[in-house]
């Protein structure tokens, strides 16, 4: 007769094996996406093209990528999680060819928007994928273990997001913008190759039941938090996707390398800070070892403050660089905090039969606060330098204020206690 505990051990063995495997997919196309979104934006600008045209490269990145999270919830519910991180591998490989090997003639606005499309549509499958896979493996009676991993995944997705960063810089810096690319091409294909080869099985069992109507939450909290998400996004992309870039390169005249090695050391300094939010806010919260919808509000009305403080100073006349620079540095320490708890209480908030959905819905949410602030980026800035040379940035970063505002307004409709207690999950619940 067979074992039932050994049965059970082999089980969760393997959900940690796939697990880890998923969760190094992701990784590898954070790398990827981050380099290439360096790559793009420095060589479209440095080919004349005005910063609200740089942005408009990156719309149908986040345009798919909201229609990818409001889909891809519910094609991992019905048809697994292996499967969504398959398409998002396969899709990237795809968005990244279309540059690297396209000839010289064709990359023009509309072609990099397209490829830009596929790029979101692979990262947020692989994220989704990567973040909804953690519930699995994590007991349900833990939520402070799930406080842990989340933070964990989150910070070093962000860390990687800056190694990416730094990566496209160098690489434009030493090589053509087609070569880096091909290199970025390899990265992803062998990704691809090797986690095809060492996964075993699948993460769980597909839901054939699940409906597309389950997309949209009938959470109240989940709801809320959707809410308070797009303006968080769309307060740190306003100032830092389009307006910060142009602002280190043609205001303070840094190259390509050291402006994307500033923000790649901004990104992974952010990727740690949200990796060791469970013990830098673990001070902070009464009663409890997890935060609350209390501690997303008042961490974002301090993130309010930030943005307006650094846009007064440049106002005032104050030295642009050390101001920039050090209220940047600040800024990605408070942002890492609110964030942190944000992808926490999205799970802490969800019943684990619905972690699909809610994840695709929440990071729908995610995904419409970065395409506001990439439009508004690049608009912006625009708009300011007509008035001096650093105001462009100044716009932004007034807008930002107000978006973080926002999000601390919504966030005060949050539950007090995030410790909605969810059915316990099986591996049968979610996921190929």
């Amino acid at each position: 007769m067979s074992d039932p505990t050994a049965a059970r051990g082999d089980a969760s063995r393997a959900g940690l094996r796939n697990y880890v495997l998923v969760t190094g997919a992701y990784w590898a196309d954070t790398v990827t996406d981050g380099a290439t979104r360096m790559l793009v934006l420095f060589y479209f600008y440095n080919l004349g093209y005005t910063p609200f045209a740089v942005a408009s490269l990156f719309i149908f990145y986040e345009v798919f990528g909201i229609l990818t999270n409001l889909f891809g919830g519910y094609i991992g519910a019905r048809f697994g999680l292996k499967t969504t991180l398959f398409i998002g591998l396969g899709t990237q490989l795809v968005a990244l060819s279309m540059l690297a090997f396209a000839p010289q003639s064709w990359l023009v606005v509309a072609w990099v928007m397209l490829s830009q499309a596929l790029s979101g549509i692979a990262k947020d499958m692989t994220k989704m994928s990567s973040k909804s896979a953690v519930k699995l493996i994590v007991p349900e009676d833990s939520s402070a273990m799930l406080y842990r991993w989340v933070a964990i995944l989150t910070g070093s997705k962000n860390a990687l997001k800056g190694v990416g960063f730094f990566l496209g810089g160098l690489l434009l810096t030493l090589l053509d913008f087609q070569t880096a690319l091909k290199l970025l091409v390899v990265l992803v294909g062998t990704t691809l190759m090797v986690t095809a080869l060492l996964m075993r099985g699948g993460l769980g069992q597909a839901n054939k039941k699940a409906r597309f109507s389950q997309v949209f939450s009938r959470n109240a909290s989940v709801n809320k938090l959707a809410a308070a998400r797009i303006f968080l996004f769309g307060a740190r992309d306003v100032w830092f996707v389009v307006g910060l870039p142009v602002f280190l390169s043609s205001v303070l005249g840094w190259t390509f390398w050291q402006s994307g090695g500033f923000l790649a050391v901004w990104i992974i300094g952010y990727g740690i800070v949200q990796a060791a939010t469970p013990r830098l806010l673990r001070s902070r919260v009464d009663e409890q070892r997890e935060p609350d919808g209390r501690t997303a509000t008042v961490l974002a009305f301090v993130l309010a403050a930030l943005p307006a403080g650094i846009a007064v100073a440049l106002s005032a006349g104050v030295a642009p660089a050390p101001v920039v620079v050090t209220g940047l540095i600040v800024f990605g320490v408070v942002f890492a905090l609110n964030s942190a708890v944000h992808s926490y209480l999205i799970l802490a908030y969800t019943d684990s039969d619905k972690v699909a959905m809610n994840v695709g819905f929440y990071y729908m949410a995610n995904a419409s606060g970065r395409l506001a602030g990439t439009v508004f980026s690049g608009a912006l800035y625009q708009w300011g330098v007509q008035s001096g040379a650093s105001n462009g940035l100044v716009a932004c970063l007034w807008a930002s204020s107000a978006f973080v505002l926002a999000a601390g307004l919504l966030s005060l409709l949050l539950p007090r206690h995030s410790g909605q207690r969810s059915k316990p999950i099986k591996l049968g619940d979610l996921g190929e």
